[in-house]
């Protein structure tokens, strides 16, 4: 079991937990996921780690609160623990100099998105960060992100933040002015479908997180298969991380549509 030391809300259904996982908080890599447990009846939920702190022995994550195990999961406060923990999994982030790197973030997949921009940073790359999300209240870890970037560019569906518009507006307007190397994209699959269109059209790399269809997370179940460049491929072991070019993002969106209705 695992002790949450902070707990704090970004909005009503999205919550940061920071817990204690030493051996976690010590191993872990730009793009690793954990998968975690309120209590022993709970489903198995996938969450990419925020953040870590080698000195407490902490990793952070960030829930949105859908169903009935992650609503769970932020219904815990400090002082509670966490029932099940498990990772580092999947595979790291291929972090390289590459020279200018666009990481757009829609939603709660702003938080995956941290670690990727703290680490491209480090590397020595110019990092520009696009935010989406619909309103104001919904844009995350703005502060965090403005901290390891160059550029941080907000974008809201009513303009109640930054400019008004979509993700892709965003990462364009960066296009048009200079030369892009690289593309990362995290938040909803229509929204990455979208990012990987447009970046294919500027022939520019995109590698995209397809970690919201996982459930497992070790292989056994197949739920979080996608086609990949026309092979099949399982996102908790083989990713989570794609090229976004190579995605068949309609197959995935079919599929995690398949149980809405069940869902709600």
């Amino acid at each position: 079991m695992n002790l949450i030391v902070e707990k704090r809300y970004f909005s009503p259904n999205v919550a940061m937990l920071r817990i204690q996982a030493p051996r976690i908080a010590k191993a872990r890599k730009a793009g690793h996921f954990v998968i975690v447990r309120a209590d022993d009846h709970s489903e198995r939920i996938p969450l990419t780690i925020a953040s870590s702190n080698l000195e407490e022995g902490t990793i952070t994550l960030v829930i949105q609160g859908v169903g009935t195990s992650s609503k769970k999961l932020i219904a815990l406060e400090e002082g509670d623990y966490v029932h099940d923990v498990v990772g580092p999994l999947g595979k790291a982030t291929e972090i390289e100099k590459v020279g200018t790197v666009v990481c757009a973030g829609g939603g709660v997949g702003v938080a995956p998105l941290l670690p990727i921009v703290e680490a491209f940073h480090a590397a020595g790359n110019r990092v520009i960060v696009v935010l989406a999300a619909r309103t104001k209240e919904l844009v995350i870890l703005e502060e965090q992100m403005r901290r390891s970037s160059d550029e941080v560019i907000i974008m809201t569906d009513d303009g109640s933040m930054g400019q008004k518009g979509l993700v892709t507006d965003g990462i364009e307007s960066v296009i048009k002015r200079e030369k892009v190397d690289k593309c990362v994209a995290i938040g909803p699959a229509i929204m990455m479908k979208f990012v990987a269109a447009l970046t294919q059209k500027y022939d520019i790399p995109t590698v995209a997180s397809l970690n919201t269809i996982m459930v497992d997370g070790t292989g056994m179940c197949g739920a979080c298969r996608v086609t990949v460049g026309g092979q099949r491929r399982f996102v908790c072991v083989d990713g989570p991380e794609f090229d976004a070019h190579e995605v068949d993002f309609d197959e995935l969106l079919m599929r995690l549509n398949s149980y809405k209705d069940q869902e709600k």
